[in-house]
C-alpha cells in the first residue's frame, strides 16, 4: 500500500503546486507585463490591438499595413521625416500611393501617438 502512495503522490504535488504557485507570486506581476509590452509599443506597433504607430513605425511595420508596400512604406517613412508626425490620418493622401480606399482600409490598423 505505501508503494502506491509513493507512486500518487508526485503527480498530486504536480497537480496542486501550479496554483499554489499563482498564489504566491508577488502582487508587482503587472509590472512584468507592462515591461513586456513596452519595447512593442516604442517600436510602433501598441501590443494590445496591435495597431501601428505611424509617428515610430518602421519600415517592416508599415508593411503590415493594409495597401502598404516597401515603396509606400518608405514614402510614409520620408513624409514623417519631412514633415513631422503625424497629427492625422488624413495625412496619409498626401502620399502617392495612397486614396481614399486605401486609407479606409487602413484606419483600424493605424495610431497616432
Amino acid at each position: 500500500m505505501k508503494s502506491c502512495y509513493i507512486a500518487i503522490l508526485p503527480l498530486l504535488m504536480a497537480l496542486v503546486m501550479p496554483a499554489a504557485a499563482v498564489e504566491l507570486q508577488p502582487a508587482g506581476t503587472d509590472a512584468v507585463k507592462t515591461a513586456a509590452a513596452e519595447p512593442a509599443k516604442a517600436a510602433g506597433v501598441t501590443a494590445e490591438s496591435g495597431a501601428v504607430n505611424l509617428n515610430t513605425a518602421d519600415m517592416a511595420e508599415l508593411e503590415k499595413l493594409h495597401g502598404v508596400g516597401p515603396k509606400t512604406a518608405q514614402a510614409i517613412i520620408d513624409f514623417r521625416d519631412s514633415q513631422g508626425e503625424f497629427t492625422s490620418p488624413d495625412q496619409l493622401l498626401a502620399i502617392k500611393g495612397i486614396g481614399e480606399k486605401t486609407l479606409a482600409k487602413m484606419r483600424d490598423q493605424i495610431v497616432l501617438q
